[in-house]
């Protein structure tokens, strides 16, 4: 795949993580951010893809990042990927083409809080340590969710914040340093279990020390 990503109108702003902000920092990280990223979150981002490979159809992954998800992803899957970082999606660009897959159907620079796609597009929808370093990760949720069909399947996976044991007190002692390299250590769990269109399926702790959580919903049609 050959096609290099496009740039997409960015939407708003908010107070801490501002889409320039978030833009700006993973920019930053797109030359290191495999190195430091691959080990951690691989666990996590592997359950995630089996869920998707044993659904199948168009699926969506919001943050695609460096495309490290990407090669993980089986024949019965097409991908379309979004971030927005330029430069971390200009990796992902050079991934699909060092390894030839042929599933992933496109790659667009595109704020998460706007989806430039219809309603109902996608089977499923997934963002993979994506919701804690966004600026509104509610509006994030209520796009993938309007973009996903009914009976659809939203998948999230990410590093909720520990409300006890021996994490708490250092997520606690962190969060005032974690914004400035792109991310939010106390986000809460909570904020994405409120939705009533969203049925919740599967929540499951992952390894390494359970740092990380699965989430996985069903869209629910009208009442």
């Amino acid at each position: 795949m050959s096609e290099r990503p496009t740039e997409a109108v960015a939407a708003g702003e908010n107070v801490g993580l501002t889409a320039g902000l978030v833009r700006s920092i993973y920019d930053r990280w797109a030359p290191v951010y495999d190195a430091v990223f691959w080990g951690p979150t691989l666990w996590c981002r592997k359950l995630a893809v089996d869920r998707i490979n044993a659904i199948g159809g168009r699926v969506l992954e919001v943050g695609v990042g460096t495309g490290l998800a990407l090669p993980l992803y089986g024949p019965s899957v097409e991908v379309v990927g979004i971030d927005i970082s330029h430069e971390m999606l200009s990796r992902t660009a050079e991934r699909v083409d060092k390894h030839g897959l042929a599933g992933v159907a496109g790659l667009a620079v595109m704020d998460a809080r706007t989806l430039a796609f219809p309603d109902g597009a996608f089977d499923v929808t997934a963002a993979m340590h994506v919701m804690s370093a966004v600026p509104e990760p509610d509006r994030v949720l209520a796009e993938m969710v309007r973009v996903t069909r009914v009976g659809g399947t939203v998948i999230i996976a990410n590093h909720f914040r520990s409300e006890r044991g021996g994490w708490a007190p250092i997520e606690r002692a962190a969060e005032p340093f974690t914004t400035k390299l792109g991310w939010d250590a106390g986000f809460p769990v909570e904020r994405m279990l409120v939705r009533p269109d969203l049925a919740l399926v599967e929540q499951r702790a992952v390894p390494p020390f359970d740092l990380y959580t699965l989430l996985r919903f069903e869209k629910r049609g009208p009442a």
